[in-house]
């Protein structure tokens, strides 16, 4: 299945979110693949500072899952203060209709 996303990045801080990116914790990337997660890219839109998530997971109820692994707990805290996050520290994060696919 694929899901794609968005979420919003607070300004002047596109070098910061790709630098953590880079230097994803090597026990989140193993929380993803875990949960069913691969071939997870992240997309940005610098005139708006939107974010695009494309992720193809295996299985929904298994990946919604992974939300709540402390893990990625600590990586929402982690991430909080450069882009707009919920209460818990989440990203604010919309889900995105698919349209249009082709392999």
């Amino acid at each position: 299945m694929i899901k794609g996303f968005k979420m919003k990045l607070y300004e002047g801080q596109e070098k910061e979110y790709e630098r953590r990116h880079n230097e994803l914790w090597p026990e989140m990337i193993d929380m993803i693949h875990e949960h069913g997660g691969k071939n997870y890219s992240i997309f940005l839109d610098k005139e708006t500072n939107i974010l695009f998530g494309y992720i193809e997971i295996e299985d929904p109820k298994k990946w919604d899952e992974s939300a709540d692994t402390a893990i990625n707990r600590k990586w929402w805290d982690y991430m909080a203060d450069i882009m707009e996050t919920n209460p818990d520290n989440s990203p604010v994060t919309k889900d995105l209709d698919l349209l249009f696919h082709l392999d």
